[in-house]
């Protein structure tokens, strides 16, 4: 597994454990009665919310972090109450019961402008301080909205923040609100058993891409849920109860994919002779189970299984008035199957942990301090189907010879023959710890916050890139790719072993200040200025490797972070070969403006800028792959066949060392600029339209580019000049526009609606990725980097999402005042969809041949012929005509991201109820359909010109699937 799926698990199991938000909601009431635009805010040190209830006194914060919190509800005429909660992935409610206040402590505060709406959610949350474990640097965002305080002006700050979300109280999409009307002990505790089941018998079949009708397997998905939190109650040992929250999820899933292939035919198979690698190789393949197509001649379901459990805990302890501690611990273990076409069994078991301890104290009325510690740890199995067995292709000599390692290599066809291909072993243990550190001081109209963080991240590597090596047929010795491989003849071979543990660390800093000022009723501005540096990493031994470059990459030589001094130039490098990029300040300002009073028209603003000091971890395991200062040196090359290098099957990986990856020791940090504006205002109808307007610009991307290399056909331009390496730097670009208009209906008689459309372009010339394996990162001219700018991998064109729900029995109108056995089954039911469709995104025409000189295939595109491309015969969904070969040394002029891919659509539905059972128990039931309608969609087009299957999908969205969830809460 490669080192960014690793980053990208361990972010997603930070966000899974530590990053969960949860629906805090409940009802006010007043004497049994519901309580109407009573005000609710949900506050910690440095995070405000509130909303108004609705008609029936209902409330709801749809998204609060995890974590401890203070609900308070405020009312005129009323007292004040308090309550402390913690948040969870699904959070007990909590109701208030409100006592009027004496009659000569009442006081009329009339002459404030306007109101706020019922159901409407303000949120606040400072810009500058990420939640733990969370880099905001990674993907701009426009500046959230200003935090609210206590002060008079906190009414004020809610008409400047205006209506964020007005569907708050919906049960829609959320946990519905439940009572905890109980009196006496057991009432302090809410817990919750819930029960969510898909079988494949309420799914519908796979689409099969090649028309042939393969049977639906039998599979199953369950997910189970227990929650429990209240006080521990100890007597004598604590003074104040401790609250706790604990949650465990299970889940079990099989599930089932169509695959189809084209393999060997029986005629291929036949013609293979008594060539033993080749047969062995060829036996490895299914056989092909229908005919009747050059594209495709296999099908098979595959059924994958996940096993996962998880645990989310909290404790929080309030010792005294200035000082309070929390913290939680959660875990996740995941065990994975993954079958393959070929029948091999790969396994995947990945066991984490978080842990967050913080400590609160309050130096005084407006200053109080936050400190906290944080552990994570992330440890990852991969067993694939061939580790310690004999591998089943002798006479292959030059991979790595450990059992753990055994197997075929990969097989790679230009034509579209399925590639052969298993996963590698790998058992890698990754960990960060962490502390923080801030202040908010209240003063005046001001809210300043000040604070730090600091990580050591540690990434413990046991694996090998690729132990068992690569071929790629190209036809070029025989002009066919099958041919090539019956003849033995690869045209490339790529291999790298060697150095298997690796033992990378990174430290992470940032520091930050920020103030929230309220300047006027109708302005407010949040401002501040913030400072990341992510050091560039070094191995623990010292075993790194990069190329000392002469100017003009006229030649090169290997330079090692054992002995960091430059051979060729006499440069000193740091430990890390990569010099390290301070310069991470981040200015960042937002604003919000009333221009007229009591009027609904809001203006916001923002600008800030964003580093991201995420990019360092790939690029060390790629420079720590090819260290060859051990016993035995490690292996590592991508080579052409030629008269220097004459491949075959047999000896297809030529004992050399070569360096096949070289970074500019001076790379730096790249980082993006955003701005934004948006104008809000309310229409009649309980409407509300806002449009926006959001700009991103990118600067110091990566880009990667093969030096010295020509077209094919062309002479080589310079013989001595070395070649066969890919060279990373930072001097990409990137721009991204986008408008957006969007229309509300906020939450009225249980009908909530919200319609959206964002039109945007995107462009850069950098690094970003492609969706699929065929699309290559690598420029195809490293001479001409200009003619890499195009579209972007992930850019829409046009994007509309659309949400519709519909709550029965609430207005007049819709049957509120029913009762009766008809008001009991045709009240509180919600009905709601949601729908996302949008235009392809780009996809990148490849002609997969070697680039001269280098072992490097997939970075050359075709010729454009002009045909018409999406004028395509039938059964394809692109024309095969409007590319072709690009000419005897030229390079292709087909440009990068020029095709668009499939458009897309969703639909999903859901209805669900809250089922009052007693005061005790409530029983929810949910039932939810993905893709409701039952439409094909494709998430890309083949665009390798040279395959049997270019212009067809890749695969197939999922078709409908029904889940039941019924969950019991007391």
């Amino acid at each position: 597994m490669s080192s960014r799926k690793h980053l990208r698990i361990v972010i997603a199991l930070l966000a899974a454990s530590a990053l969960h938000a949860g629906e805090q909601h409940g009802v006010v009431k007043f004497g049994g009665q519901p309580v109407p635009g009573a005000m609710v805010i949900a506050s910690q040190p440095d995070h405000r919310f509130a909303v108004i209830t609705d008609l029936a006194g209902k409330y709801s914060f749809p998204d609060l972090a995890d974590g401890d919190w203070t609900i308070q509800v405020e009312m005129p005429g009323f007292e004040t109450v308090k309550r402390q909660v913690t948040v969870s992935a699904s959070p007990p409610a909590v109701d208030f019961d409100l006592k009027m206040l004496p009659l000569d402590q009442i006081k009329v505060d009339a002459g404030k402008p306007g109101a706020v709406q019922p159901g409407a959610v303000q949120p606040a949350a400072p810009p500058n301080k990420p939640e733990p474990g969370q880099n905001d640097s990674k993907q701009p965002a426009p500046p959230p909205p200003e935090p609210t305080d206590e002060s008079q002006d906190t009414a004020e700050g809610f008409l400047i923040n205006g209506s964020q979300n007005n569907g708050a109280a919906s049960p829609f999409a959320q946990a519905a609100a439940f009572g905890n009307f109980r009196k006496g002990p057991n009432g302090l505790y809410n817990g919750g058993i819930g029960l969510t089941l898909d079988n494949s018998a309420l799914d519908a079949q796979s689409f099969s891409l090649t028309g042939q009708a393969t049977p639906k397997p039998a599979y199953n998905r369950l997910t189970g849920l227990a929650t429990l939190g209240g006080p521990i109650r100890i007597p004598r040992l604590f003074r104040n109860s401790p609250n706790f929250f604990i949650g465990y999820q299970w889940l079990r899933n099989r599930n089932s994919a169509t695959t189809p292939a084209l393999v060997p035919n029986v005629d291929q198979r036949d013609s293979v002779a008594n060539d033993p690698i080749q047969r062995a190789l060829l036996n490895l393949y299914p056989m092909p189970n229908f005919s009747g197509s050059s594209r495709f001649n296999y099908q098979v379901p595959l059924v994958s299984a996940t096993h996962q459990d998880s645990m989310q805990s909290r404790l929080n302890q309030v010792f005294n008035a200035k000082n309070q501690a929390y913290g939680g611990f959660a875990f996740q273990s995941t065990r994975a199957d993954t079958p393959s076409l070929f029948g091999f069994l790969d396994t995947t078991d990945t066991l984490g942990i978080n842990s967050t301890a913080n400590w609160r104290h309050t130096f005084g009325t407006r200053i109080f301090g936050l400190f906290g510690v944080q552990f994570s740890r992330l440890a990852t199995h991969v067993i694939p189907y061939f580790e310690n067995h004999e591998t089943s292709v002798p006479g292959i000599t030059g991979t790595d010879p450990s059992p753990i390692d055994a197997g075929p290599p990969t097989l790679i066809f230009a034509s579209g023959i399925a590639s052969l291909t298993d996963s590698v072993p790998a058992h890698n243990r990754n960990q960060t710890t962490g502390v923080s550190a801030s202040a908010l001081w209240a003063r005046n109209k001001h809210n300043l916050q000040f604070g730090s963080d600091f990580r050591r991240q540690e990434f413990n590597y046991l694996s090998q890139q690729n132990p068992r090596g690569t071929f790629t047929f190209t036809g070029a010795a025989t002009g066919s790719d099958f041919g090539d491989f019956l003849a033995g003849i690869p045209d490339t071979s790529a291999i790298a072993f060697g150095n298997a543990d690796k033992y990378f660390r990174e430290s992470v800093y940032d520091a930050y200040m920020n103030d929230d000022w309220r300047v006027s009723p109708e302005l407010t501005i949040n401002a501040g200025l913030r400072w990341e540096y992510g050091a560039p990493i070094t191995e623990l031994y010292g075993r790194l490797a990069n190329l000392d470059i002469a100017p003009g990459f006229s030649s090169v030589a290997p330079v090692v972070a054992s002995d960091p001094v430059g051979s060729l130039t006499g440069t000193r490098y740091p430990d890390s070969l990569i010099r390290p990029d301070k310069h991470g300040v981040e200015p960042r300002v937002a604003l919000a403006w009333r221009p007229v009073s009591a009027s609904s028209m809001v203006i916001r603003s923002g600008y800030g800028v964003y580093y991201n000091t995420s990019v360092y971890q790939n690029i060390a395991a790629q420079m720590a792959q090819q260290y060859p200062e051990q016993n035995p040196p490690s292996k590592s090359l991508i080579v052409q066949n030629s008269a220097e290098y004459p491949l075959t099957l047999a000896n297809g990986f030529p004992d050399i060392q070569q360096e096949t990856f070289a970074v500019d020791p001076n790379f730096k940090v790249g980082y993006t600029q955003s701005w934004n504006v948006s104008v809000q205002r309310d229409l009649p109808g309980s409407l509300v339209i806002s449009a926006a307007y959001l700009g991103i610009k990118g600067t110091r991307g990566m880009q990667e580019f093969l030096p010295n290399t020509y077209p094919l056909g062309a002479a080589n331009p310079c013989p001595s000049c070395p070649t066969g390496f890919t060279y990373l730097a930072s001097n990409g670009n990137s721009t991204r526009e986008s408008a957006q208009l969007q229309l509300r209906r906020r939450l009225q008689n249980g009908l909530l609606a919200s319609l959206q459309y964002t039109f945007s372009k995107s462009i850069d010339d950098s690094a970003l990725g492609g969706r699929n394996q065929a699309q290559s990162v690598i420029a195809q001219n490293w001479l001409d980097l200009a003619a890499e700018r195009g579209l972007s991998t992930f850019d829409q064109r046009h994007l509309i999402n659309a949400q519709i729900q519909y709550t029965t029995g609430m207005g007049l109108r819709g049957g509120t005042l029913g009762n009766g056995w008809r008001g009991a089954v045709f009240k509180e039911w919600t009905l709601g969809t949601t729908i996302t469709a949008g235009t392809g995104m780009p996809l990148t025409p490849v002609y997969l041949a070697a680039v001269a000189g280098t072992g490097v295939t997939g970075s050359i595109r075709p010729d454009y012929t002009g045909a018409a491309l999406y004028a395509a015969p039938a059964g394809l969904f692109l024309n095969p005509a409007a590319y072709t070969a690009p000419p005897a040394g030229e390079w292709g002029n087909a440009g990068r991201d020029s095709i668009t891919g499939p458009d897309q659509f969703t639909l999903n539905a859901t209805l669900g109820r809250t089922f009052r059972l007693s005061d005790r128990f409530n029983l929810d039931l949910r039932g939810d359909a993905t893709n409701a309608l039952n439409h094909v969609t494709f998430p890309t087009w083949v665009t390798t010109i040279t395959s049997a299957q270019f212009g067809l999908p890749t695969s197939a969205n999922a078709m409908r699937s029904l889940q039941t969830t019924l969950r019991v809460r007391f």
